[in-house]
């Protein structure tokens, strides 16, 4: 009987997932390149959680997954895995990003100025229903602009620190490519200084943008300023065996400076990167790295409960398995509570 009730559970697994997959339809190269290119903002968040730059695999695993994030980051994680590590890039440093945004809440006259770049933020979001009716969406072109900003700009934390406002940040101290890799290493608290940004860099949007919101409304230790908010381009250099550096191409990359007013009276910077453009994700993470420090066991910023809690892959597959069978587990709680209510009820006949 065990091997009939195995047998039978087994083809009820396989026919569920064809059932899923029958709902997907098929899956071919035209579909994943029309999700790369309708939905540029979804690939780079699954790239940033996955920790994986690549625009055509971030699609096909939206294509198998029907849209489940927490599915095509678990999909492009694993294929991560299998893949060498053939060498590691240059640091890439702020002032060499080739810059398409980079605006300050903080300071209106910045050096190299305030670039808007791609943004709703001060759009009206309105649906257009006439698309519905067989009606085009056609984007208003771009004008040209009387100068163009340079592609790359300063600094602002620089240029803060020549003033005496910004205190240094904590700094890895790291000697050629020995560097803290949290994909490879056990995450311990307190977090060495680059697991923690790599695990915000890789952390589930949703997860960062809860306890970054959680902090703003103050269940943190500090109120933030967005100092500098980039959407860039970064060049990712390698070295060629024979001593030769050369470029790899360029991946984009979005990061944040936050501030506020420390207790040495300068200003302290919390900071936050990941693939692709994020803002919403950099500019909450940068928010936890700044409330980090000091905070209290179990508040919503301390370390530990942040970067535990928003691990994409890891909260959402301890949620999927409550779905799995808990028979045996659950029986034994009922038994207990019966045991508990019959030993009540002696008690009562007891007594009376």
């Amino acid at each position: 009987m065990a091997y009939v009730a195995t047998r039978g559970g087994a083809r009820a697994i396989e026919q569920a997932e064809r059932l899923y997959r029958e709902e997907l339809g098929t899956i071919d190269a035209g579909r994943v390149q029309g999700l790369r290119d309708a939905l540029p903002w979804l690939i780079d968040r699954v790239m940033g959680e996955a920790s994986l730059y690549d625009a055509d695999l971030a699609a096909l695993a939206l294509a198998q997954s029907g849209g489940d994030l927490y599915e095509a980051v678990l999909l492009l994680r694993a294929w991560r895995t299998t893949q060498p590590r053939l060498a590691i890039a240059a640091p890439v440093l702020q002032e060499d990003l080739f810059t398409h945004r980079r605006i300050s809440a903080a300071f209106k006259d910045i050096p190299g100025g305030q670039i808007l770049g791609p943004t709703l933020d001060y759009a009206h979001r309105l649906l257009a229903t006439d698309v519905l009716g067989g009606a085009d969406f056609v984007p208003v072109p771009v004008e040209p602009a009387p100068c163009a900003a340079p592609s790359q700009q300063p600094s602002l934390a620089a240029w803060q620190k020549t003033m005496g406002l910004v205190a240094d940040p904590p700094r890895v101290d790291v000697a050629g490519d020995d560097i803290p890799d949290v994909t490879r290493q056990p995450l311990l608290f307190p977090a060495a200084r680059a697991h923690s940004l790599q695990s915000l860099a890789r952390a589930d949007t949703g997860g960062v943008l809860a306890l970054g919101y959680a902090a703003m409304r103050g269940y943190g230790n500090a109120h933030p300023t967005v100092n500098e908010l980039r959407l860039a381009e970064a060049e990712v250099m390698v070295r060629h065996p024979s001593g030769v550096s050369f470029s790899a191409g360029r991946v984009k990359v979005s990061q944040a400076e936050v501030t506020s007013k420390g207790k040495s009276g300068q200003l302290e910077l919390g900071f936050c990167a990941t693939f692709g453009w994020n803002e919403v994700k950099v500019i909450a993470g940068a928010t936890l790295d700044l409330n980090a420090p000091g905070a209290e066991k179990g508040s919503a910023v301390e370390e530990e409960f942040v970067l535990y809690h928003t691990e994409p892959v890891e909260s959402s597959g301890f949620c999927i398995h409550f779905k799995l069978p808990h028979y045996v587990t659950f029986q034994s709680a009922l038994d207990a509570m019966r045991g508990a209510a019959v030993t009540e009820l002696a008690k009562d006949e007891v007594t009376v």
